[in-house]
This record gives C-alpha cells, structure tokens and sequence, in this order.
C-alpha cells in the first residue's frame, strides 16, 4: 500500500457523467478526486454517436416547436413497448424534468449542436446531434473541470470499495506504477464507471454464456463500479436489457474525416452554421463519413438475398433468423455480407439503404466505396470476390451454388455479376442497461430498499432500472444524473 489521500468526494470514471459530477463537487467548494482507468477522460461517451434528447430547447423554439416534459415522459413509454412495466418512473420523471437545464448547461460549457431532429415515436423532433463529433462533450467538461481545480487521476483504476461502519468511505485505487493506494472522502463516493458491455463476468451473470462471449464497443467498460458495490450488498436492476448484439462494420484503421475534426467551439459554431445553410449535396460527404464509419448493414440486405459468409468461405446461418449472435461463434468473429449486381443496384438509391442515422442522412453502396475501401469488395467473378475477401475461393463458389439451390423461400437468388462484399462485419454490444438501484438522490440502495451510506451512483452504472431507449436518452441520463449525484456527495461532506 503507497499509502492515502483524502477528499471531500472521490469519483470513480471519467466519462461525461464522472466530469458532470466531478464540476459540481468542485462547484459546491468542495475537493474533489477524480480517478480514471484509462490515459485519458472520455469513456463511453467519447464512443457515442452524440445524440441528446431534450425538451423546450433553444433550437426547438426557434423551429417553431412546442414542446413539453410530460408529453416527452409520455413518449419515452412507447420507447419501452413491452418493457415499459419494468421501467424506474421516478428516475423517468427526473430526466424529462432536466433535459432543458441539461443542454443548455452543455451548451454554455461550450458543446455546439444541430437540430433537433425527428425520431419515432416521439411526437416532435426533439434529438440534438453534438458537432463535430462526440469528443466535444469530452473535451470541453475536462477543461471545466480543470479550471474547477478537480483533481484528475488518469492511469488510476478503482479495485474496491472501502467501508467504515457500515458506511462508503474511499476507493482502494491502482496506481499507474502498480502500487496500491487509498482515496479517502469525507462525503462519499461517486460511482460513475460505466456499464459492463465489455465485462465478460456481468454478462455472463446477467445474461448468458453466448452473450458474454460477444464484443463490447468500449472494451474498457467493464462494470467496474457495478462489481464493487455489488461486492457490498448492492443490487443491479434491469441486468438482462441491452443493446446487442448488433452488427456493425469493422472501424477503419486510421478515424474518418468528422473523427478527425478538432472540438474547438469555433469549428462546431461553423459546422452548426453550415448545416442550415449550406445546400444537402454539400454537407453530404461530412455526413457519409460518419454513418460508414460509426454504422453497419441494415437487415434490409438480406431480404434481398444478402448472405453472410465466415472465414472460411461459409455460409452459416439463417440471415432473416438471429444472425448477430451467430456471428460471435465464428472465427475471429467476423462476417461479410455478400449480394450480386442486383441487389447492388437496389441499395444504390431510396427505398433501400446501406446504413443509417435517424434524421441525418442514408448512406448507399457507392457512399461505402467512397469512403470505406478497405471494406469494400467487387468481382466479376467469385473466385475474384473470394480473392479480395481473403477466404477459400472454392468454399465461397459451394456457399453461394449452396444458397441458389436450397431453400430460400421468396429471397433473390445470387446469380448475376458483378458480385459485391462488405466487410468484415462483427457483433457488439453497444450498451448494457443494467445499472445499480439507486433512489432518486442517487444514493445507492441495497436489495431491501435500504441505502449505503456515504455511497452514490449515476449514468450506466446507476441507471437503477431505468429504461433509456432510442438515442439521445443515455448521454442526458449521464450529465443529468452525475450532476445530481456530484452535487449530494458533497452535501454530504461531514
């Protein structure tokens, strides 16, 4: 042990919701410590295509759009369908009810947005895309918070909870030089870690051996702040809700053109400007490089006789059945999606589309050969595909003459050159839903309802059942609830 460092309130991760709750510790005149596994801030959100939806913001008014909290609480139940029952109302309440502050608190830190733009089914547009890209947010709430004087401990990776009569009172944390060390808060601890996505053990726990086997987007989200409270009698909600697997295209090797692009508020306010004024045709190639970037196939291709072929050349699953988790199963777990000309031809104009991001833009194949030719195969023949591809040449020809002949019921048979292929394509997780129960100060409960003390959790890793479908719905749960949490820790300061 290298010994102990004491603070009014310690947070654990260093994502949006971590450097929301760390700026209003620091806010509130308290110290603070921020502990962040990784080299840098960022987490998950720095991962997120950037979406927020909020209420009676400044660009619905000037849209012309009326808009409230309630009608927004409303909308967010036929987001659940089915699941809707099992969803956390008081945490709902308290999302809609903050969405306005949120993005305009956002806003002032310096995050630009576009929008707000349609989503199904809420009644009015209300998604608000962040330019240039997701590492806005990132970017601008370090600043905050370095000119908040949070202490942020980057390389520092949180093992263990540490408590004192019954109650939270610091972190054993790693050092970057392996050393351990205790984090000592007089208020509490913040959990602000994440989900498990790539926690292999949690998965497994909450949902099933075959799902734990599959990729996580944020490989370093592994429900950190999950195992630790859980280590200490807390209870994880909604454990077997997630989104995936989903099958998305492998990234390119080297960031697309928006990826690149600096978060500096002048570049964003310019992108801002540009996306409602500049002519679709002109913006059109910035928008590209993100769906073919950050997206995958839409199910659509395999209705038009798309088949999914593996390593080795194979054809191995039924593509309208449950593909994505059979994707995990191959080797290297990996895919590509392959269709002929006529298909191609198809997925060159509307109706039929590639990739897509609601309310922004559709990408078709030729958007994919521009931009992604690392992924991008064509042939005349076959063997010339299979070549490209990198598998058996012979075993691709059996795969094919295999799926013309069997039974295919009313799918389009592959038969007319050239023959195309994208890929290759794997199965994520995205996100997990599970996230510690938690009352509506964000105090982490136990199973019977009882609280821990000196112990608070927000974002994924205390979304306490709380349903969050569509997009923009976690990222406002990050900055709304870290807020919130940061804010009662450091009321909590003895």
């Amino acid at each position: 042990m290298s010994g102990i460092t004491e603070a009014d309130v310690i947070v654990v991760g260093g994502g949006g919701t971590g450097l929301a709750a760390a700026s209003e510790v620091a806010l509130c005149g308290r110290r603070v410590i921020l502990l962040e596994k990784n080299p840098n801030t960022g987490g998950s959100t720095s991962w997120a295509i950037g979406s927020v939806t909020a209420t009676n913001t400044p660009h619905q008014k000037r849209a012309g759009i009326t808009d409230s909290a309630d009608a927004h609480f409303e909308d967010m139940a036929l987001q659940a369908g089915p699941l809707a029952p099992r969803d956390n109302l008081v945490l709902r309440r308290i999302l809609v009810d903050n969405t306005t502050e949120m993005l305009n608190w956002l806003m002032t830190r310096g995050v630009v947005f576009i929008g707000p733009m349609p989503e199904s089914p809420h009644r009015v547009p209300r998604m608000h895309n962040v330019v240039p890209n997701s590492k806005s947010f990132v970017y601008h709430l370090t600043r905050y918070c370095r000119k908040l004087s949070v202490d942020i401990r980057l390389n520092t990776a949180a093992q263990r909870l540490l408590e004192e009569n019954g109650r939270v009172v610091g972190v054993e944390a790693c050092l970057p030089d392996g050393a351990l060390h205790v984090f000592r808060a007089r208020g509490g601890v913040v959990l602000a870690a994440g989900d498990y996505s790539g926690g292999r053990e949690l998965k497994a726990r909450f949902g099933s051996p075959g799902m734990a086997d599959v990729d996580a987007v944020n490989v370093t989200a592994t429900g950190d702040g999950q195992r630790m409270a859980l280590e200490i009698g807390a209870t994880v909600l909604n454990g077997d809700i997630w989104r995936g697997p989903i099958m998305r295209f492998i990234p390119p090797t080297r960031p697309g053109l928006i990826q690149r692009l600096p978060p500096f508020r002048p570049m964003a306010r310019f992108m801002a400007w540009s996306a409602d004024n500049l002519p679709q045709w002109l913006l059109r190639p910035f928008f590209m490089s993100f769906l073919t970037t950050a997206l995958g196939p839409s199910p659509d291709l395999y209705q038009q006789g798309a088949v999914l072929i593996n390593k080795r050349g194979e054809r191995f699953t039924d593509e309208l059945g449950d593909p994505n988790l059979d994707v995990v199963k191959q080797p290297e777990r990996t895919a590509w999606v392959v269709f002929d000309h006529n298909a191609a031809q198809k997925f060159s104009a509307w109706p039929y589309f590639i990739s897509t991001a609601p309310g922004i833009a559709y990408a078709y194949l030729a958007d994919y050969r521009r931009n992604r030719a690392d992924i991008y195969h064509q042939s005349d023949t076959i063997s010339g595909l299979a070549e490209s591809m990198g598998v058996p040449a012979d075993a691709l020809s059996r795969s094919i003459a295999g799926y013309n002949s069997g039974a295919r019921a009313a799918r389009p048979a592959l038969d007319t050159t050239p023959y195309y292929a994208l890929g290759p394509v794997k199965s994520y997780v995205v996100f997990t839903d599970g996230g510690l129960k938690v009352t509506e100060r964000l105090e982490v409960v136990r199973d019977d309802g009882s609280v821990i003390p000196g112990l608070y959790a927000a974002g994924s890793t205390g979304q306490g059942g709380l349903l969050l479908g569509g997009h923009g719905h976690h990222l406002g749960w990050a900055f709304i609830s870290g807020r919130i949490a940061g804010r009662n820790a450091a009321s909590n300061v003895r």
